[in-house]
């Protein structure tokens, strides 16, 4: 559970400013719909030992797709049930370095259904930042499926398949600073 030696000990906050949540799902069975979020926030603690844990917060109702019909749509309880679960978050359990890399697992919960995830993260360095603290940045990806999170509906096609698949794809770019003490 250590890190890579440049991560320097103490809380270092996501930059919401330079980071992006996104996804992308099958449509139509023939291309992919892509979205993100655009309301979130979550810490990367390390310890003076170089053990890691993070957690992020996400505010689903936030989901942009640009196209606001469907965005409305996915708020609903078809998808996320913004109104009952506002939030999405995720809380390390594990980290491992691969090499500069990581894989994270950590426990993932949507519309109130928490399950086990891994992040693949890739550590693309550290700087000395812009006069609030060094900064970090790190590309994560994984693959869920979105009916272990209970989002059942089923839109099927008249010629087969579906309008929506099962699996969609997360892509995360965080960049974050490191708090000053």
């Amino acid at each position: 559970m250590t890190t890579a030696t440049t991560l320097t000990p103490g809380t270092w906050t996501i930059d919401t400013a330079h980071s992006t949540l996104g996804f992308a799902v099958r449509h139509l069975m023939v291309s992919k719909i892509r979205g993100r979020f655009t309301d979130f926030s979550g810490r990367l603690v390390i310890g003076e030992d170089g053990s890691a844990s993070a957690e992020a917060e996400i505010r689903v109702d936030s989901v942009a797709t640009d196209n606001p019909q469907r965005d409305a749509h996915l708020r609903t309880a078809d998808f996320f049930n913004a109104e009952s679960f506002p939030t999405a978050t995720f809380k390390s359990t594990e980290f491992r370095v691969k090499g500069e890399d990581f894989e994270v697992d950590g426990e993932f919960t949507i519309a109130g259904v928490t399950k086990p995830v891994t992040l693949q993260v890739e550590f693309l360095g550290v700087n000395p930042g812009m006069g609030q603290g060094p900064v970090a940045g790190f590309e994560a990806t994984t693959v869920i499926n979105r009916r272990d999170f209970g989002i059942t509906i089923d839109m099927p096609l008249a010629d087969g398949g579906a309008v929506i698949g099962d699996k969609i794809a997360l892509t995360l770019g965080i960049e974050v600073v490191q708090q000053q003490s």
